[in-house]
């Protein structure tokens, strides 16, 4: 079982930046690929970056890309997102998962509770 605490979001101007954590519990973080997913109201979760194991690999959302960076610690047990140059339209609940094949979110076995971030324009 993993459990994952998202913390580090909050209310940020356009245009302005944050970094979001998840620590997870648990002694194989580092087998497990994980993934950084949001959900804005009234839409459905998407997709927004993932890493393997040992980070060597990364993948992003073509709407992030170049914006935001993915990274993780393993010997912390925390997966990170750095954000940039935010924008209204980052504004969601950002989720963090565990255990995942890439993109499809009913792939990640585990999921944090989320944490909300707002970007004002």
């Amino acid at each position: 079982q993993v459990q994952l605490v998202e913390s580090g979001g909050g209310l940020v101007q356009a245009g302005g930046s944050l970094r979001v954590s998840c620590a997870a519990s648990g002694r194989t973080f580092s087998y497990y690929r994980m993934g950084w997913f949001r959900q804005a109201p009234g839409k459905e979760r998407e997709f927004v970056s993932a890493i393997s194991g040992l980070g060597s690999r990364t993948d992003y959302a073509d709407s992030v890309r170049g914006r935001f960076t993915i990274s993780r610690d393993n010997a912390k047990n925390t997966v990170y997102l750095q954000m940039n140059s935010l924008q209204p339209e980052d504004t969601a609940v950002y989720y963090c998962a565990a255990a995942g094949l890439g993109r499809p979110a009913d792939t990640y076995d585990y999921w944090g509770q989320g944490t909300q971030v707002t970007v004002s324009s």
